[in-house]
């Protein structure tokens, strides 16, 4: 299976599902493709859930939900040792990040100690209770979710945790009509309830290959690394895309450059992840007004694309 035709078969089954968001679906597969983590902010009731829980139904493997309180501790998450009279002996009891798809639902609400439970997860892929370490199995991806316009009772992600989430994306409104198309149509719910997986773990080690083989010339690593720099240049509140960022945004563009058929990487690839990719990584100062978006944009404006005879 190509990464195109692996692509194709979970977008079309999410979008029975959600309606019109093909493009943020085609994204989330990019973000698990990369092993990496998916941050969706928007609205109430824009689909967030349903949408996470459909991608989870379309992948296989297990999924978790995970429902962010301020009262939620590190081992609600983790797990815990108890005693086992049987055994005799302290055993642990895993918990719910012990999934493929982890739905961490409204992640700003739980306190930073909380937070903090996640990190060691998203980065390393194992967890460490009582001195103990315990692998996570793959794939293995967390999407959080969180409302932009509610601070009350909330808790900022930190930078560091940010800097962890590969992508940052939105769901939107639909269009009218799309809008118009889901009056009189069976509840999301059981949509969700009725997909089963179209791709699985054999397929998702099989485009993992292809990805690996994708390549990228002199001239769009130098491109792609004048993005980055672009961000660093000093401008006054902003603080410039990590190291981490980088990598993220070659990742990206390597997936989809095969989601495009394509064994190489062009400038066009780059430019289309590097606002969902690096806009989130910026580091702005609580005095300065300026919109990650947009300068991630002035930039992709300003910087030069090379011209390739590919």
């Amino acid at each position: 299976m190509t990464v195109k035709d692996y692509t194709e078969r979970i977008v079309r089954n999410v979008s029975k599902v959600i309606v019109g968001k093909d493009e943020v679906i085609r994204q989330i597969v990019v973000c698990f493709l990369a092993k990496g983590h998916v941050l969706l902010e928007d609205l109430p009731g824009t689909g967030k859930t349903m949408l996470v829980r459909a991608f989870a139904n379309s992948v296989g493997g297990d999924f978790s939900r995970i429902q962010f309180t301020p009262d939620l501790l590190p081992s609600d998450l983790t797990g815990i040792h108890f005693y086992n009279q049987k055994a005799g002996d302290f055993v642990f009891r895993k918990g719910p990040v012990f999934a493929n798809v982890v739905l961490a639902d409204e992640i700003n609400r739980a306190t930073p100690r909380t937070q903090s439970a996640l990190l060691e997860a998203m980065e390393e892929r194992q967890v460490t209770a009582d001195g103990k370490t315990f692998r996570l199995e793959e794939p293995f991806i967390v999407m959080g979710t969180q409302n932009p316009i509610e601070s009350y009772g909330t808790f900022p992600l930190p930078e560091a945790q940010l800097d962890r989430f590969f992508m940052k994306l939105s769901l939107g409104y639909m269009d009218r009509e799309q809008e118009i198309s889901l009056m009189g149509r069976r509840d999301a719910k059981d949509i969700v309830g009725d997909l089963r997986p179209v791709v699985g773990r054999e397929e998702t080690a099989e485009v993992w290959k292809e990805i690996a083989g994708v390549s990228v010339s002199p001239e769009v690593k130098a491109y792609l690394m004048d993005l980055v720099e672009a961000t660093r240049s000093g401008a006054a509140g902003v603080n410039g895309v990590s190291a981490r960022g980088t990598l993220a945004l070659y990742k990206a563009a390597c997936i989809t450059a095969a989601m495009a058929g394509r064994s190489y990487v062009i400038p066009e690839d780059v430019k289309n992840e590097a606002v969902p990719v690096l806009a989130h990584r910026l580091r702005i100062s609580s005095d300065s007004h300026k919109e990650p978006v947009r300068i991630v944009e002035r930039i992709l404006s300003e910087v030069r694309v090379p011209l390739e005879n590919l």
